[in-house]
């Protein structure tokens, strides 16, 4: 369900010669399958899901989800394919302040050809524990409950493909141990693809297909020791 093909990011320097942060010749994940990517900060992780979800725009390449090229879309259509197949769970949360705990998995849900249905985030806060807590702003939660939030609100469109940016960076090892149960098992009830980027050998240590993203990343190679 994912294919990446000969992709590549650069970035302009100070003298304005550009350098390249991310080349990745092939990369591909079928549907329902789960892995993980181990890569220390600034190896080119978190580029690669930001290209992978559309929120960057690729240099050349092709990022394949069903079929549908992302890296060749304008970014007002980037942005639909991204409501309709994908889920994305940062490690900062990304939870706007001002709107309740439903309120955040809505607004995400509003994006999509679904569009909003507060019965189905009503059930996807109730399934992370959450359901004592709707009408609760993210000031009022724990931080694990506020993983939990994005958890659902990645999950609320019914996406194809989840991407997880060291979702459990934040957070205790109980709750990094729960959280991270609860991402996997929600997708395997979906037939969701997760893919999730870490430098945790906990959280890695948990996943059977684990691949050094330093290996994907022949951007970094060609910088040597």
């Amino acid at each position: 369900m994912l294919e990446v093909e000969d992709l590549a990011k650069s970035y302009p320097g100070p003298d304005g010669a550009r350098s390249d942060v991310l080349r990745i010749a092939r990369f591909s994940l079928g549907a329902g399958q789960e892995r993980a990517l181990r890569g220390e900060s600034g190896c080119g992780k978190t580029t690669f899901l930001n290209l992978l979800a559309g929120i960057l725009a690729a240099d050349s390449g092709r990022i394949l989800i069903e079929g549908a090229d992302m890296a060749g879309l304008p970014e007002p259509s980037r942005d639909r394919l991204r409501a309709a197949k994908l889920g994305y769970i940062f490690q900062t949360f990304n939870l706007l302040q001002g709107y309740t705990v439903i309120e955040n998995v809505v607004l995400g849900m509003s994006f999509s050809p679904l569009g909003a249905d507060f019965a189905h985030a009503r059930e996807l806060l109730v399934r992370v524990g959450l359901g004592h807590r709707l009408d609760h702003f993210p000031r009022q939660l724990s931080t694990g409950q506020q993983q939990r939030v994005a958890v659902a609100r990645a999950l609320a469109n019914r996406p194809r493909l989840v991407l997880a940016d060291e979702p459990t960076g934040n957070l205790d090892r109980r709750n990094s141990r729960e959280s991270l149960a609860l991402i996997r098992e929600a997708c395997r009830e979906n037939g969701t693809a997760l893919l999730l980027v870490s430098h945790d050998e906990e959280v890695l240590g948990q996943f059977s297909a684990v691949e050094d993203f330093a290996s994907l990343n022949l951007a970094l190679a060609a910088r040597g020791p």
